[in-house]
């Protein structure tokens, strides 16, 4: 394994996260206080909780955190579930797991930057770019050409990161039936899944209910707005290699926090509550949104992501996204992400967009301060 480089998007976060002003490049939607999140609990999910005992936990998981993550998805049990401390422990281990020198592994690009260097330090890495022309398209016959005999794993992320495209359900199906083809590990980021300003989307099954080589990557932390719980998971169907994961872990958390994981369970069984909340916010930010990419047409082109919280529209002032983003946070304290945090060393990618995320409660605040900036 190689040196993995600095992660570019957490070292901006790391500088400006928590001392800018107004943050519109947060990736999650609106969090909750302990309280809020208690006030949703039954008297027993409450009880449980107070009697939580803060010694080590189980490596997989608690049993009924893994009953009710299973019971999210249509053919999974708790046996197909390996919790993890977040979703970048479980990234991190699945690749480990899977690639060696010997491999061979195709990702989508821009990505979320360990979606791309992980593998890359561990073996030769093909990137397959989503067409910005024509609605962040993927190429389909493109990825099966980048299919090479050593070829091990295939990644993506739909709802994506930052473009908000959400696959098409035919070229879903086209990808499965390709890594099938050739026994390829499907490798599927879906953090973002059933997160939506009630545009009628049709979201994605879940790629490990579709196929047996298939790892389902979800955590707390986007849809639900839970990040500070650092709860994650991989769902798969193939529990031989779950075993292996879970032994990698032991090198990682070893086990996740118990106090954690009763709120986790507390947020799943309450998940409609959570998620309609968190629909009608996101729908009036789009809103809102819409009337002010309206109101600028000659700084910014934009369109409608179709699922999650971000999306990546172009900034198109004569000074550059990289200095006008820089500007902003330094001189009026608004957050923005550029285009340099999704630089792929595989693949071009656009250089004049920039993340805006729309998913917190105080965003008509933070897009006012935008507009009183530009």
């Amino acid at each position: 394994m190689t040196a993995l480089p600095d992660f570019k998007l957490e070292r901006h976060f790391s500088r400006w996260e928590f001392t800018a002003r107004y943050n519109l490049a947060a990736s999650d939607a609106q969090s909750m206080s302990l309280r809020e999140l208690l006030d949703l609990a039954t008297p027993a999910e409450r009880a449980a909780f107070d009697r939580s005992w803060l010694g080590y936990t189980e490596t997989f998981g608690a049993p009924d955190l893994r009953e009710a993550i299973a019971a999210t998805y249509e053919k999974q049990q708790a046996g197909n579930i390996l919790c993890f401390a977040g979703a970048e422990e479980g990234l991190f281990a699945a690749m480990q797991v899977l690639l060696d020198r010997d491999s061979h592994a195709i990702v989508v690009t821009p990505n979320y930057q360990s979606a791309e260097t992980v593998p890359l330090s561990l073996c030769p890495v093909t990137g397959i770019p989503l067409d910005p022309e024509r609605g962040w398209r993927l190429d389909i016959d493109r990825v099966a050409a980048a299919i090479r005999s050593n070829t091990k794993l295939i990644s993506i992320n739909f709802p994506h990161n930052p473009t908000g495209k959400v696959l098409e359900r035919d070229r879903f199906g086209a990808l499965i039936a390709l890594c099938r083809k050739h026994g390829i590990w499907l490798f599927s980021d879906e953090v973002y899944r059933l997160l939506d300003a009630g545009t009628g989307i049709e979201h994605l099954p879940q790629a490990a209910d579709c196929y047996e080589r298939a790892l389902s990557l979800n955590v707390m932390s986007k849809t639900f707005g839970l990040a500070g719980l650092r709860v994650g998971w991989i769902a798969s169907s193939d529990r031989e290699f779950l075993g292996r994961l879970e032994r990698l872990k032991h090198y990682l958390s070893i086990c996740s926090a118990a106090p954690s994981e009763r709120l986790a369970l507390i947020a799943l069984r309450a998940r409609d509550r959570i998620l309609a909340r968190n629909r009608t916010l996101l729908a009036a930010n789009l809103s809102a949104l819409q009337d002010f990419f309206a109101r600028h047409t000659d700084r910014f082109s934009w369109y409608q992501p179709d699922a999650g919280c971000v999306m990546y529209p172009r900034y198109r002032g004569v000074e550059g996204v990289e200095r006008w983003t820089a500007r902003l946070v330094e001189r009026a304290g608004v957050l923005l992400l550029p285009a340099s945090v999704y630089h792929s060393e595989l693949t071009p990618v656009p250089a004049d967009r920039f993340r805006i995320g729309y998913g917190r409660a105080d965003f008509a605040t933070g897009l006012a301060a935008l507009e009183t900036a530009l």
